[in-house]
Order: structure tokens, then sequence, then C-alpha cells
């Protein structure tokens, strides 16, 4: 006993047991003879720092590998990072601007030694974060998105679906951002509500002294319309047909067209058209023929186009022209209105929608065969609610643009002649080769340039499954076949459409198989109040500080309890102080069975061996219970059944039952079970909380079992005896109802006391537990009778009496009181439950078990009603 010290520690514990794993490979997986499990992290950004989200998706990953491994599974969890384009470059361009260096007046390739250099200084800081957190990754196995394996199979990719054509080049309306100056995908792009101001401006007809009115929320941009737009039935503007009007401030005289695109009840129900500057206004453009003028630069600032506040920024601009509508009489009224704006995902800047010369992949084709192998659960989603959701997306996917205005990243592998025309192709080399047969036999290598511009970095993640195996460079290398398709993908439902859908399609185009056969999606990390977490509210935990305070077991707990699949987690600190208590509970427990001396000449106790057959059956049902919830994922739920197994059934009933009295030996017999219950219980609780059942099992295991918990087989549910545990579920009712009386009547456990048990409704005695009950209880005399003995109180389990003799403990008069409050309760629920029961469409409807249950409830009602009426009865005697 003298080498377990008193209290837990989780600091050294920890990091002495981490090591230890890291130390005997038990997390490295090479493909051998055993069914593989594999699993890959969605790779967090390089640029990242361990936030809530990642410990809540890290743990849920961890707990399904740890359990796959025990199962006998070879688990390859294979970890790495996302280069991130958008925020790295970024970060790199803070970072220089720091130090005096302007990105504009250096070279490409001066810029990308800046960024590896600050990527290997910073990028591997979330990995180690996990270690911490206790991830059994395979970290030999660590990739980056931009490793030179994936980079070629980045490049092949593009390059053959080129070649399929469904990779094109095309000027289009796309979402740019001002801030990070690059076009954006759909999915990149967040819309919210927001205030707004709706303008009136009035456009002067050519040749008259006629206005027409038209609303707009964004005044700067009429320096860009090219014609106003009414409908072709609209009778207010039907003179005005074949007229021009003129663009207040700069007079341009802009023609009216016809279509029913337009709503007549919205404003004036006259529309100004900036086919530049917005996707509905560029598809009327195209329609009618009119000139796109695009008014701003790439970084949002007014451009020569304009013609007035050149060089001012959009929203300056803004103000500016207002004021200057309003000087010229062209600002009839301003409203404040509510309506949805576009902001970058990653910059949170207002988008500009843009006519730029892009890249973009073609969707449909892909789209078909993976929306298909979701619906037929092919691929199963947890929960499946997110099935609608991702069907409505799939069904309506626009073609996705891929290029990006940025250096950090996969180039586009397209090559340009003087001419402008152009070929794709693997580097250089292979360019000029194609240059030349297919355009100009004499051009020089020289001569061909590369498109700047690289690839979204979802172009990359989207092969992550593929490509981290090799799969796209090397299709039939061993790994890719043993470890692909991978078993299960934990992410977030926010990316359920920039990386899942997009990865079933490349899964499907490249290798004609599913990228994963399960996908659990789990709800935003919130605070207790709803709030997203975020560093501007201050209410995102560190998640070290959590870790250091509460321990990496103590903080897995606490964001389990909170998380069921699909929904969001409110994040309350206080649950991690429950799962320091967790371990607390459990480290004592161990504690007080050390402390136990083995008699080997002592015989098991009648008591022990029923507490013994009663722990593995109710352990065993448990266990059956703990493996319906991993089954459907419902991870949250698995935690709960083995909590209230170890902390509820086990310590508080079990170990009570069976410890010795005081400074008294136990029998060889119990102490072997109970150390082999507390084995299994430590491996069942292992894929939640690694490090203490680790550190418990090495005191506790049997020579011949595994070195180590994390490679000991995972408990499985064996038969068990419902009776043995439906017996107990009353006895624990009788012993509650025991403990509670002594409190209530202030009665010290030392004291023994006597109980008289009466049966009603001819019921059987079940006397399974009657010892036990004795000494939980410490009850003298337990003795069962067909009367109620002279000066007993009577203590109502069910339907049976628990008759005490405790003539100097009761006040008569509260007995009595607290008895009719107790019979109004039970009269009133036994009337709902016969209204239930005298409805037919309920009785003949519910599923049998349901009515069954409902019948009972009323028996017991009746009996307790019918045993309060002899002891209100007898009290008023």
């Amino acid at each position: 006993m003298n080498r377990i010290p008193k209290h837990y520690s989780p600091g050294n514990t920890e990091s002495k047991w981490y090591a230890d794993w890291i130390e005997k490979g038990y997390f490295r997986s090479e493909p051998d003879d055993r069914p593989p499990y594999s699993m890959v992290i969605p790779p967090p950004n390089v640029t990242g720092v361990l936030h809530m989200g990642h410990m809540l998706n890290n743990t849920i990953q961890d707990v399904l590998v740890r359990r796959a491994r025990m199962l006998g599974y070879n688990t390859c969890w294979l970890p790495g990072t996302d280069h991130a384009s958008i925020a790295t470059e970024a970060k790199v361009v803070n970072k220089l601007k720091s130090e005096g260096i302007d990105k504009k007046k250096i070279t490409r390739e001066e810029f990308l030694e800046h960024a590896w250099e600050w990527k290997e200084k910073h990028g591997g800081i979330i990995l180690e974060q996990l270690k911490k957190l206790g991830a059994s990754c395979d970290w030999e196995r660590t990739k980056f998105t931009m490793d030179e394996d994936l980079s070629e199979s980045v490049i092949n990719v593009f390059i053959d679906l080129y070649k399929k054509g469904l990779i094109y080049r095309g000027v289009r309306m796309v979402n740019w951002d001002p801030k990070a100056l690059t076009a954006l995908s759909d999915e990149e792009v967040v819309h919210r509500e927001v205030q707004s101001k709706l303008y009136y401006v009035r456009y002067r007809i050519q040749d008259s002294n006629e206005y027409i009115t038209i609303a707009t929320t964004r005044p700067e941009t009429i320096l860009g319309d090219t014609g106003i737009c009414i409908h072709p039935e609209d009778e207010r503007y039907k003179h005005l047909i074949g007229k021009k009007a003129l663009v207040p401030l700069i007079d341009r005289p802009i023609p009216f067209i016809l279509d029913e695109y337009v709503d007549r009840e919205f404003g004036s129900g006259a529309l100004k058209v900036t086919p530049a500057h917005d996707i509905n206004d560029y598809n009327l453009g195209l329609k009618h023929n009119l000139p796109s003028i695009d008014i701003f630069n790439d970084d949002g600032t007014l451009n020569e186009k304009a013609g007035i506040f050149i060089g001012e920024d959009r929203f300056t601009a803004r103000e500016k022209v207002t004021e200057a509508l309003q000087e010229q009489g062209s600002l009839i009224k301003v409203e404040t209105i509510t309506n949805s704006i576009g902001f970058s995902e990653r910059t949170d800047e207002v988008i500009e929608p843009k006519l730029s010369l892009q890249w973009f992949l073609k969707m449909d084709a892909l789209a078909k065969p993976a929306l298909d192998a979701v619906m037929d659960d092919t691929i199963r989603f947890h929960p499946p609610k997110f099935k609608n959701i991702y069907k409505h997306w799939m069904e309506n996917v626009r073609d996705w643009c891929i290029s990006r205005q940025l250096w950090w990243g996969h180039r586009i592998p397209a090559y340009y002649l003087p001419d402008g025309r152009h070929v794709v192709a693997k580097n250089h080399d292979e360019a000029l080769l194609e240059a030349r047969d297919k355009y100009d036999a004499n051009i020089r290598k020289k001569e061909l340039k590369q498109d700047e511009d690289v690839v979204d970095t979802w172009f990359s993640s989207w092969l992550w499954p593929l490509s981290v195996f090799n799969g796209i460079n090397e299709p039939d290398n061993k790994e890719i076949r043993y470890y692909y398709p991978t078993n299960d993908l934990v992410t977030a439902p926010e990316i359920l459409f920039f990386w899942v859908a997009r990865m079933i399609m490349a899964g499907l185009e490249f290798r004609k198989e599913i990228p994963f056969k399960n996908v659990y999606l789990h709800g935003i990390v919130r605070d207790k109040e709803g709030r997203k977490m975020s560093k501007s509210l201050g209410n995102s935990p560190d998640p070290i500080q959590l870790m250091d305070n509460y321990g990496a077991d103590g903080v897995r707990v606490g964001m389990l309890f909170s998380s069921p699949a699909g929904n969001d987690l409110l994040f309350d600190e206080s649950l991690c102080e429950q799962g320091r208590n967790f371990c607390n509970k459990i480290w004592n427990a161990f504690r007080l069975t050390q402390s136990w001396e083995v008699d080997n000449s002592l015989s098991q106790p009648g008591n022990a061996a029923t507490a013994i057959r009663w722990f593995e059956s109710n352990m065993n049902q448990a266990l059956e219970t703990l493996e319906s919830h991993f089954e459907k994922y419902r991870i949250a739920d698995a935690l709960m059944t083995i909590y209230k197994l170890i902390w509820e059934d086990f310590c508080s009933w079990y170990l009570e039952m069976v410890k010795p009295d005081y400074q008294k030996p136990i029998d060889p017999e119990t102490y072997r079970k109970t150390i082999g219950f507390l084995n299994h219980l430590l491996r069942a609780l292992h894929p939640f909380m690694p490090f203490i059942s680790e550190e418990i099992y090495q005191h506790v295991k049997d020579a011949d079992d595994s070195e180590s918990i994390t490679i000991a087989p995972f408990p499985g549910a064996e038969a068990f005896d419902k009776n043995i545990t439906t017996s107990f579920a009353f006895a624990k009712e009788v012993v509650m109802a025991i403990r509670n009386l002594r409190q209530e009547k202030n009665i010290p456990q030392k004291e023994q006391l006597t109980l008289f048990v009466k049966k009603n409704n001819n019921e059987q005695a079940d006397t399974t537990f009657d010892g036990i009950i004795r000494k939980l209880c410490n009850i003298s005399k337990l003795e069962y009778t067909d009367t109620k003995p002279e000066g007993t109180y009577a203590l109502i389990v069910r339907s049976t009496e628990l008759l005490i003799p405790l003539d100097q403990h009761v006040d008569a008069e509260e007995e009595i009181r607290s008895l009719e409050e107790e019979l109004a309760y039970q009269e009133g629920f036994l009337q709902k439950i016969e209204k239930k029961l005298s409805n037919e469409k309920f009785v003949n409807n519910a599923p049998e078990k349901v009515v069954a249950m409902e019948q009972k409830k009323q028996r017991d009602a009746r009996s307790r009603i019918q045993v309060i009426k002899a002891q209100l009865d007898n009290l008023k005697k």
C-alpha cells in the first residue's frame, strides 16, 4: 500500500505513459494479416493551435481508435496538417511586414522561402498539443498537404480532370476577397443577416425632364451601371421602352431592358443593372448583351473606370457617392433594412462579386455518384439527419472555382505561350514537349510561363484519404489496398460540403471506391450560454490550461459528457471537474482494494458470492449496452454507461457489499474476482480515459495479461442473468429507503435495526439479497410476516411494506401528513395511467411492451394506495 500514492497525479502519469506507448510502438501500423481499422485525421491548419473544437474532434477519434486497437484490429490513425493557403499566406505577409519587407517587392521564390521557414518553425505545434490529449496516432506517418508525394497527387489529379474536360478556364462572376486578394468558392462564403440601408436614387430620362426612381443597397456601384431593367407588363414604364436613362453623377446614357426577372413589387419596380458587380445582374447582362464595367481594383478601391472617387475604398466611396447624390438632388430617401451579406470565411471581409478569369471544376458528373453513395447508406452518416442537408447541396451543386491568387500552395500546372494559348502538364519540360507538339514546334522553354495562381486548399484536402497512402500516384501499392477505404471519419457539419462531399467525389472518381464507411458529425463547441467560442468574446478556454488543471482524462470526459452526435456542445468547465472527480473516485476504489489483507484460509461468505453473481451479470448487461451505443456511434451514451457502471454499481454498491469488516481480512476468491472486475472495467474505460486506466492496470493485471492496457482485449459482453439484476433493483430500493429513514429520523448507522417484511398481493418473497440488505443497513434481525407488528414504522417499496420498530423516533402527526401527501400523489398518478389505458387507440396501437408496462404501473399504484390507506388507518386509531 505504501507504494500507491494517496492522490492521483495526472501530470506525471500522463507524460510517463504517453512516452512509454510511443517508445513501444503501440500506435505504429504496417499492413499485415490482421483486419485493418484506418482513419485519417481532419488535418488542422498548419497555422493552428489547439482549440476546443480540436479537443472534441480528436477525443472522439481517439475513443474509436483505441477501442478498435483493443478489439484486435491493426489500427492506423494517420495525422497531418493542411497548408491552408489563405491563412498561412496572411501570417507570412504579416510577419514580413513586421520585418519591413513588402511581399510585392520580393520574388515568388523568396516569398516561398520565408513561408517554408515559417511552416517549419510553427507548423508542428498543434500536433504536439494533441499528444498531450492522448491522441494515439501513428506519428511516424504524419503528413503535410504540401509534402512532395501529396503535391504530386494534386498535380496528377488536375491534369487528369483537365484531360477529361472537367477542368476549364473562363471568365465568370466569382466571390472575391479584397483582403486576401483571391477568389473563393461558394462554400468559403458565410452569409449573415445585417442591418443595411436601402437608397432610393432617381435617374433622369435622356432628353427629358422625367425621372425614374431605383432602390439600391450599393449606391457606389451606380458608377458601373449599364442598363435599367423593367418588367414587360409594367404599365408604369411602357412609355420608356426604347429610351435611355442617365447614370447620376456621371451622366452615362444606359438603355432600358425588358425582363420578367424584375420584381414589380420591390422598391419602384425598376432595377439598375451592374453586370460586373452582381451575379444576377451579370446573368441579365449576358442575356441582353449589356457591356460590363468593372469599377473596382482587386483590393476593393475604385479604379479609373469609375470616373470619380478613384482610389477610394468601396465603403468610403459609398459615403461620398451618397453625399454627392444628395447634393445633386438625386437621393430621394434612405430606409433601414435587414439583408444577407456574404463574408469571407477566412478573413471575415465583405465579399465582392467580381468578373474574373479563373479555373473551374465541373461538378455535376462528380456529384451524382457521391450523392447515391450516401442516400443508399453505402456511406452512413451519424446522425442520419444530415443526409437531407447533403442531398439538397449535392442536387444544387455549382461548378467549383479552384484557382486562388496566392503564392503559397500547389501552383496550377498550366503553361502559357506568348499568344495566350496554354498547355497543362506535370512540369516545365513536359509542357514544352506538348506545346511544341500541339502549337509551335519552335517555341523555347523560357517563352512558356507557368500560371501564377495556386489551387484552392480544398483541392488538395479532398484527396486526403487517397494521397496519404499514395493512392493517386501508385494506385496499386500495398498500403492503399490495405487501408483504403478507411473506416470512420469524424468531423464537423460545417465542412460537410467543403470537405466530406468532395472526398466522396474524389474517392469514387479516382478509385471507384468510397473513402470511408461512416461519417460521425459532431456539433460546434459553444459556451454554456450557447455562444460560439471566440477570442473576441473571451469565452474560449485554453485547452492546455484545462488539461493542466483537470488532467487529460478529466477534460476528455468533460468534453464527451455533453456531446451528443450532431448537436452543439454547451461546454461548462464544471464538466471537466466532474471528469477529474471521476478519476479520483476510480483511484480511491483502487486504493481501497489494495488496502485489503487477503487470508487464504478463509472461505467465501454467502453475501460476497451473491454480490459477485449480481455484479458479473450487471457488468455484462452494461457491456452489451456499451456495444450497442458504439454500433450506433452514440459515444456520449457509451461513456455514460461505463461511468455509471464504475461510479454507482462498482464503487457505491459492489465494493460496499464485499468489503471486509474494519481491520478484518478478505477471502481470496472474493478478492480475486474483485480485482478481475476492476481489470475488466479499466479495459472498458480505456478508450475514454487512457492514462488513469493504464496506471491502475499496471498494478492489477495478471501475469498472462497484455503488457499494456493499450493492446489488451476490449471486454465483450458474456451471458448474464436478468433475474438477479432485477432482484437487485428491488433490493437497492429497500436499502435506499432504509438509509433515507435513518437520515430523516437521525438514527446513526451504528445503531442496529430490526426489519419485518410484509409482502402484499400474494407476492413471493425474494430472499436473494437479504444478507446484503442486513449488512448494508446494519439490520440485526430480518423476518417476513403476514401482519403488521405493533409499534412498527412502515416504509413502502413498490407494494412491499418494510416494518421497523421505531416508537421513540416517530412523530405520528408528521407521518400522517407525509402519508396523505403520498396518497394524493399516487391517486393522481393512477388516474393518469387509467385514463391512458381506457384509450382504445393507445391500447390497440402501442407496442405490446409499452402497454404491459403501463398495466404494471397501474397494479403497483393500486397496491401502494392500498398499503398507504392501511397505514393511515393504523396511525389514526
